[in-house]
C-alpha cells in the first residue's frame, strides 16, 4: 500500500508556507512530517514515518474555508432516499454500544452526539430511548438541531463544560478526520465518559484498497468536496490513539471498496468497477482494507 512506501517519501519542502495546518504528527510523534507521492491541490499529503497518519499540506485559511461546508440548515441530514439507510446503520452501531455496556435498553442511558450537525443520530438516539444530547460548531445546523427539541451546545466539545463521567456512550461519526487536534477530543470524551463508557468512531481508512489504487482521485482525500477533510487513520494509528487517550479498542471492522468516483469514468466502466469493489467487500473487511472505518473503544 502506498502508506507503507518508504521510498515515495521525503523530507518536506523548507519552503512551504509557515501556515499551514500541520507541522508535526497531531497524534504525539516526535518526528518531522514527510512528504507522500500523494498530490492533492492543497500539495503532497504529508506522512508521520512513525505512525503512518496522512495529513494535509493545506493552510490554516484553506482549511477554516472548507469547513464552512457545513454551516447550513440541513448540516448532514440524509437524503430522503438514503433516511431509511442511515436509521438503520445509525441502530445498529447504538445497539451494539448497549450490548458493550452490558445493557438490552438504554433507559437511563445518556448519549453524546459530538458534531451533531441538525440532530439526524439523536432522533434514532431518541427513538431507541437514550437520552440524547448534541455538541455541534457550525451554528445553522446546531439551531435545527435546537428548533427539534434537542438539547444542543453549539461550539467545541470543550467549551460545553460537561461534568466528569456524564455520559455513557459518545458518538463522534465523520468527524475526527476533519481535527488538526484529535487528541484533545479524544482526551476530552475520556474525561466525560463514565467508567466502562463507549466511544464510537468512524472515519475513512487511509491503508485501504480504496485510498491505495484511487491515490489523489479519491474523494476521502479531498479537502473542498468532504468539508475539510485534513487527517487520515489507519487502524493502526487510530489505535495507537486510543491507547493514548485511555482507551482500549473493542472492536474495528473495515467495510466497502471503491475504484472509482461515478464522475471520473464512464457509466458502463462504473459498473464494472462497482462489481469488482463488490467482491472484494468480504476480503477487505477481513483484511482491515475497507475505506470505511468503524471503531467502538472503552474507557480504561
Amino acid at each position: 500500500m502506498y502508506a507503507d512506501k518508504k521510498d515515495d517519501l521525503g523530507p518536506v519542502s523548507a519552503t512551504i508556507s509557515q501556515d499551514r495546518l500541520f507541522h508535526r504528527c497531531p497524534l504525539g510523534c516526535s518526528n518531522d512530517l514527510q512528504t507522500s507521492a500523494i498530490t492533492l491541490t492543497e500539495g503532497p499529503l504529508l506522512r508521520c514515518a512513525m505512525c503512518s497518519q496522512l495529513l494535509s499540506s493545506c493552510t490554516r485559511g484553506q482549511y477554516e474555508l472548507a469547513l464552512r461546508k457545513w454551516d447550513t440548515s440541513n448540516g448532514t441530514t440524509p437524503a430522503v432516499q438514503s433516511v431509511a439507510r442511515f436509521q438503520q446503520v445509525t441502530e445498529r452501531r447504538l445497539r451494539y454500544a448497549l450490548r458493550l455496556r452490558g445493557r438490552l435498553f438504554p433507559p437511563p442511558l445518556r448519549l453524546l452526539d459530538v458534531g451533531c450537525s441538525s440532530g439526524a443520530l439523536l432522533a434514532v438516539a431518541a427513538k431507541l430511548g437514550f437520552s440524547p444530547s448534541g455538541v455541534e460548531i457550525a451554528s445553522k445546523a446546531a439551531e435545527t438541531a435546537q428548533r427539534a427539541g434537542f438539547d444542543v451546545f453549539c461550539g467545541l466539545l470543550h467549551e460545553a463544560r460537561f461534568a466528569d463521567e456524564s455520559f455513557d456512550v459518545i458518538t463522534a461519526f465523520e468527524l475526527i478526520e476533519h481535527l488538526n487536534a484529535p487528541r484533545l477530543l479524544l482526551n476530552e470524551c475520556h474525561r466525560i465518559l463514565k467508567p466502562e463508557g463507549v466511544l464510537i468512531i468512524n472515519t475513512p481508512n487511509a491503508a485501504s484498497w480504496t485510498a491505495s489504487v484511487m491515490r489523489e482521485c479519491w474523494d476521502g482525500f479531498s479537502l473542498s468536496s468532504m468539508g475539510g477533510h485534513v487527517s487520515f487513520f489507519s487502524p493502526r494509528s487510530l489505535a495507537n490513539l486510543a491507547g493514548q487517550c485511555g482507551f482500549r479498542v473493542e472492536r474495528l471492522e473495515t467495510r466497502r471498496v471503491r475504484f472509482a468516483e461515478s464522475h471520473q469514468v464512464s457509466p458502463i466502466m462504473y459498473r464494472i468497477l462497482k462489481v469488482m469493489g463488490e467482491v472484494l467487500n468480504i476480503p477487505a473487511s477481513l483484511l482491515n482494507k475497507g475505506h470505511d472505518m468503524l471503531a467502538f473503544l472503552r474507557k480504561m
